[in-house]
């Protein structure tokens, strides 16, 4: 089974992260922020990852140490449960409807960091206890971790929540794919570089 746990603290954060992949989608999750919660509830579901996660963050200042942080912390357990990636799909795309909101979303686990977020919420739009521009950091942070090429496009929407939502579901249905063991591979490396 992969899996991985991961523990960082710093003067900022103190996080624990617990992941399986192909797992049954349950989660336990506590960020410190009820909607961040929400999204990476739906992570978990959707994609099929078991994930508890717990992070207790400066958030007298703001959510975004416990944002960017938890970025880091839950890119580097799938980094961990990946191991060197034999025998992984390595890509994963997705066009995601939730309500009125169209999202699209692809990754390749390259090994290569390069984020395209062209998403855009109105007037720095707050969702819930937290910023929407955070949600851009959480996967700067993510893809710095486990590192990706990584794109996302509002193709339309004009809910923010649904938009929102719409980002952390595709996300989820790209790494399932992506994380996927392909049965015609067998233990082979997806790349003629023999390395990812």
């Amino acid at each position: 089974m992969r899996k991985a746990e991961i523990k960082r603290t710093t003067t900022e954060t103190d996080i624990e992260v617990k992941l399986v992949l192909g797992g049954d989608g349950k989660y336990d999750i506590k960020s410190g922020s009820g909607f961040f919660d929400h999204m990476l509830e739906q992570f978990a579901r959707h994609g099929g990852f078991d994930l508890f996660l717990r992070c207790k963050g400066d958030t007298q200042v703001d959510f975004h140490h416990s944002a960017e942080d938890c970025g880091i912390a839950l890119g580097s357990a799938f980094s961990k449960a990946l191991g060197d990636k034999r025998g992984i799909c390595r890509y994963g795309w997705a066009v995601l409807p939730m309500d009125e909101a169209l999202i699209l979303c692809a990754a390749d686990l390259s090994g290569r960091m390069c984020v395209n977020f062209d998403v855009s919420f109105p007037d720095e739009y707050r969702l819930g206890d937290m910023d929407s521009e955070l949600i851009k950091e959480f996967f700067l942070a993510f893809a710095r971790s486990c590192p990706m090429a990584l794109h996302f496009k509002k193709l339309y929407g004009e809910n923010n929540h649904h938009v929102a939502e719409g980002v952390f579901k595709a996300f989820a249905k790209v790494m399932a794919q992506a994380v996927k063991i392909d049965p015609e591979k067998g233990d082979a490396l997806p790349t003629t570089k023999g390395v990812l």
